[in-house]
């Protein structure tokens, strides 16, 4: 039952690693536990006062049996740790098994409860799956509290779960196994036989990291930058400066080095604001190793067996710039991606009524031919 911790219990407010080591504090009950005859053979155990979670005026420490490396609860409890009437426990319970969500055979356990009286009564058990699953779904204060408790250490969980991981990739009994390191691998000789562009490739890599995740900050700000790095390291200029530096409607090809119809179709609008097309073949080359080394290293790492996190990527890429003694980018440049798109759109406008006049498709071609016989 919902009570306020006792001297001899030691609050917790600890991880979700620490808390599955039971790091509880066991305090004496007059109630001893059995388990029915029907169950594994389990010695008697006591009763733990086991908290929760921590909430912004109460804290949640509720009876609990730990066996089995998770907590067991009755409905009863379960309704003290919500805030809720024991028939909402028990409509949840049923909704969960209705659907199949969890094993209703692997969750249940019946304990054979010594009590004040010293009767012994028969009462069923719900695991720390029911818990969460019940706690999901009962809307009351106490129900989101245990919520922003279970999303925060089930994050720390993630998080140390790589860590271990790594331990386990060490000592070659991991989860990141052979077939991992192997799809992996396929994946990354994939990236590099495709037609993706440049930086491309490089995000398609960094989102094979282990622990990625599409809406992190360290991902936005990868994804952000990674195709100014590239252009920094070999003009000296990020892709916007590339652009707005070079389009020019009075030069040949508007400054184009190349564009999607080249070398005898028309430039599209959508050609001059690429900042590669800006790019001679020298630079196109110096690219290309560049991104060929990136892919080296993935699955150089990869045939190691090695896992790379997305702050690894993130940081290789400036460390390989630095070591091949390339300019590494530390800012956003001095131009605009926007101010660089505006003008070469200006540029175009001039540069189409040119091209219009004096451009000769394949049937013009044809015609004058035809008109010479």
């Amino acid at each position: 039952m919902a009570r306020t911790p006792k001297k001899t219990i030691e609050p917790i407010d600890a991880s979700f690693d620490e808390v599955a080591k039971a790091v509880v504090s066991r305090a004496k009950s007059n109630r001893t536990t059995d388990i029915s005859e029907t169950n594994q053979n389990i010695a008697q155990t006591e009763m733990s006062s086991f908290l929760l979670y921590k909430s912004t005026d109460c804290s949640a420490m509720i009876d609990v049996f730990i066996e089995g490396e998770t907590v067991w609860l009755t409905q009863k409890h379960m309704a003290e740790l919500f805030g809720v009437e024991i028939n909402t426990i028990n409509y949840h319970i049923k909704e969960i098994f209705k659907i199949n969500e969890l094993d209703k055979d692997s969750v249940i356990r019946e304990i054979r409860i010594t009590a004040v009286d010293s009767k012994k009564y028969v009462t069923k058990f719900y695991n720390l799956d029911v818990i969460i699953s019940v706690g999901y779904r009962v809307n009351s204060l106490q129900a989101t509290q245990f919520r922003i408790w279970a999303t925060r250490t089930l994050r720390e969980f993630i998080v140390k779960g790589f860590v271990l991981d790594d331990d386990r990739l060490k000592a070659n009994n991991n989860l990141f196994g052979k077939d991992y390191f192997q799809e992996l691998i396929e994946k990354i000789r994939e990236i590099r036989a495709s037609e993706r562009r440049f930086y491309q490739k490089i995000t398609d890599i960094y989102a094979l990291s282990a622990d990625y995740n599409q809406s992190s900050q360290i991902t936005r700000d990868f994804f952000a930058t990674v195709q100014n790095k590239l252009h920094w390291a070999i003009t000296g200029k990020t892709a916007a400066e590339m652009i707005y530096a070079s389009v020019d409607a009075s030069r040949e090809y508007m400054g184009l080095k190349t564009w999607k119809n080249a070398p005898h179709g028309k430039i599209l609008k959508s050609d001059v604001s690429v900042a590669k097309n800006y790019l001679d073949r020298n630079h196109i080359k110096e690219l290309e190793r560049i991104v060929s080394a990136y892919l080296d290293l993935a699955e150089n790492r990869a045939e190691r067996g090695i896992v790379t996190k997305m702050q690894d990527w993130a940081e290789f890429l400036d460390k390989f710039l630095e070591l091949s003694s390339y300019p590494i980018l530390h800012d956003k440049g001095k131009v605009r991606a926007e101010n660089a798109r505006i003008k070469a759109e200006i540029e175009y406008s001039k540069f189409r009524t040119h091209q219009d006049k004096y451009f000769k498709s394949d049937f013009d071609n044809e015609i004058k031919k035809i008109s010479k016989i």
